[in-house]
C-alpha cells in the first residue's frame, strides 16, 4: 500500500521591492529614544536658523513690506515691533531650518521603509520644498499685493493710509504660510495614487466637490475677506489639483 504525500504549495516569490534592507528590531523604549533624539536636532537647527534671522530680521522685514508700496507702518504701543521681529525670525527660521527637519524625519521613518518605498522619499522631499517655496512666492507676489490694492483701493477716498506693523505681518506671515501648505495638494495625490487609495479617474470623477472644496480651502486659508485673494488662492489650489491628476495619471495610477 503507497501512501500519497501531499506536496507542499510553494510560497509566493517575495518582491526584494517589498522587502525592509534594514530589518532591525528595535524596543518601544529604543524608538522612543530615537524620537527624542531626532527631535531635539531639528529643535537645534530651528533655533540656530531662528537666531540667525533676528541677527538679520531687518532686511527680511524690509522685503516683507515691498507689496505694501508707499503705506505708512506705525508702531502703535511699546515693542510692538521689537515682537514683529520676533515673528519675523521664527517664521524665518522654520523654513530656513526645514531642510534639517525633513533629514530627521527621514532619518527616523526610513528603517521602516522598504526598498520600494525608499523610492518615493527623494522626489516627495524635493517636490514638497519646491512646491512649499513657490507657494511662498505666489503669495508674497501675486496674493498679497492683489488683497493690500484691493483695500487700498476700497478706502482710497476716505481713509490715510497707516498701518499697525503688527497686524501687516500678522497677515502676511498667515497667508504666505497657509498658502505654502495649500501648495502641497499635488504631493498629497500622488502619495496617495502609489498607496494603491485613489486613481487619477476617481480624482476627475469627485471634480464638483473639489470645486466647492477649492472654495471654500481659498475661504479658510485667507486671513483677510477680500472676493480677490480668496478667488485667487482658490484657483491656485484647483489649478494643482488637476495638475496632479495629470502627473497621477502621466506615472501610470
Amino acid at each position: 500500500m503507497t501512501v500519497e504525500t501531499e506536496t507542499p504549495t510553494p510560497l509566493p516569490a517575495v518582491d526584494p521591492l517589498d522587502e525592509l534592507p534594514d530589518d532591525v528590531e528595535m524596543s518601544l523604549f529604543d524608538h522612543l529614544e530615537e524620537l527624542r533624539q531626532r527631535f531635539f536636532y531639528a529643535l537645534i537647527a530651528v533655533a540656530i536658523a531662528v537666531v540667525g534671522c533676528f541677527v538679520l530680521v531687518k532686511p527680511i522685514v524690509q522685503f516683507l513690506e515691498i507689496p505694501a508700496g508707499n503705506v505708512k507702518f506705525l508702531q502703535l504701543a511699546p515693542g510692538e515691533y521689537f515682537f514683529v521681529s520676533l515673528k519675523v525670525a521664527g517664521y524665518s527660521g522654520i523654513i530656513l531650518a526645514t531642510p534639517a527637519i525633513l533629514y530627521q524625519i527621514i532619518q527616523f521613518v526610513l528603517p521602516g521603509l522598504t526598498r520600494r518605498e525608499r523610492r518615493l522619499v527623494l522626489p516627495v522631499v524635493v517636490g514638497s520644498s519646491v512646491l512649499f517655496l513657490t507657494g511662498l512666492l505666489f503669495a508674497q507676489m501675486v496674493l498679497i499685493p492683489a488683497a493690500l490694492n484691493f483695500f487700498i483701493t476700497y478706502g482710497a477716498e476716505v481713509v490715510e493710509q497707516a498701518w499697525s506693523i503688527d497686524r501687516y505681518f500678522e497677515f502676511v506671515l498667515l497667508l504666505m504660510f497657509s498658502t505654502g501648505l495649500a501648495f502641497q495638494v499635488p504631493v498629497i495625490q500622488v502619495l496617495l495614487s502609489v498607496l494603491g487609495l485613489v486613481s487619477s479617474q476617481q480624482m476627475l470623477a469627485g471634480w464638483r466637490y473639489v470645486v466647492m472644496g477649492g472654495v471654500l480651502l481659498g475661504a479658510i486659508l485667507t486671513p483677510s475677506t477680500d472676493p480677490v485673494t480668496q478667488s485667487l488662492l482658490a484657483g491656485a489650489v484647483l489649478g494643482l489639483y488637476f495638475g496632479g491628476v495629470g502627473l497621477v495619471k502621466a506615472i501610470g495610477r
